[in-house]
């Protein structure tokens, strides 16, 4: 992982961070201790870029449930917000990401949401804020899916099937659905914000720490076709996905179908292929638009996601209507 976006506050209001604002917080509340330092500091540690997400919904503030009819109401809870979003970003140094959350039930006038984003960027110069507040903000945010939003864009998406702990949700997903999300947030130029709800005690589940340490090792070894990679207009394939970094084409094949692959639709001329985990060249050979890879182990040779990386001549750029190929005995 590259960067962390911490639940600064959620729907329910409750602070993990020190706010002067209410007692309705960590520091206060709970554990004694301001909650988001703690994570600041952790994320630094280890070279993350830092993010805080933050709920403009409340539902522990009197006068959330009354902002919409009355003006009062609205006024001191405007003003509530936007001054812990200043104590969130005048606190802690440098953050990287705002992550807004639930604009519920004011629209952008109403929030003062263009008066919020100046403040942002008067407080943090090089900060980039989602489109949670209802401007379109640096970055677009769809949730629990990889389809591709316009510009850019960020996938958010839980391990199970909730955003919080439950501890009867066993609903997992696998680290090859994990790995094969990233591989499409990669290849449509998103990225990829992967929920971890703790449990009571603050621990992360079993469940997700299994999953995490086996996607952490994949990327160790194919992280080449994820980081650094841009758009790739080369979106289509039987049994495999692809990414793209420089004029280099990244072949994630999902469902290894033994010593031969083929990718169709294959515009530019092919320089050099191996497997990109262990860099073991890899045979080919290109007959038209099909590329074909050949020699390759009986089994695959990744438990998860197998890659082959292609050296290309240029911008690998898939012929649509030469993509769809036959298997080729």
């Amino acid at each position: 992982m590259k960067y962390m976006v911490m639940t600064a506050k959620h729907h329910e209001g409750y602070c993990l961070f020190a706010s002067k604002l209410t007692d309705y917080c960590a520091p206060r509340r709970g554990v004694g201790r301001d909650l988001a330092r703690d994570y600041v500091d952790a994320a630094r540690s280890e070279g993350l870029r830092v993010g805080f997400y933050y709920s403009l919904m409340d539902w522990h503030h009197p006068d959330w449930l009354h902002v919409k009819e009355d003006p009062g109401a609205r006024r001191r809870f405007l003003d509530y917000t936007h001054g812990q979003i200043r104590e969130l970003l005048s606190n802690y140094g440098k953050i990287d990401i705002l992550w807004y959350d639930m604009p519920v039930p004011l629209d952008a006038a109403g929030w003062r949401s263009e008066e919020m984003n100046r403040m942002v960027f008067e407080l943090q110069p090089d900060i980039v804020v989602n489109n949670r507040n209802l401007l379109a903000g640096d970055f677009a945010t769809p949730e629990e899916t990889t389809q591709a939003a316009k510009g850019d864009w960020e996938s958010c998406m839980t391990m199970n099937d909730s955003w919080g702990y439950t501890m009867s949700d066993e609903t997992w997903k696998s680290p090859q659905r994990i790995v094969r999300d990233l591989i499409e947030c990669a290849r449509d130029g998103g990225n990829y914000l992967l929920n971890i709800g703790p449990k009571a005690d603050g621990s992360v589940p079993e469940s997700s720490v299994r999953t995490l340490t086996a996607v952490g090792g994949w990327l160790k070894q194919n992280g080449a076709a994820i980081y650094g990679s841009s758009k790739c207009r080369f979106p289509h394939g039987n049994i495999e996905a692809f990414t793209r970094r420089g004029n280099t084409l990244y072949v994630h094949v999902h469902f290894w179908p033994g010593e031969q692959v083929t990718v169709g639709g294959v515009t530019t001329k092919v320089r050099s292929a191996r497997l990109l985990a262990t860099g073991q060249p890899v045979t080919f050979m290109q007959r038209g638009r099909q590329l074909i890879f050949s020699g390759l182990p009986a089994r695959p040779p990744d438990d998860l996601v197998t890659v082959i990386a292609a050296e290309c001549e240029s911008e690998p750029v898939q012929d649509a209507v030469s993509s769809r190929v036959d298997p080729i005995s």
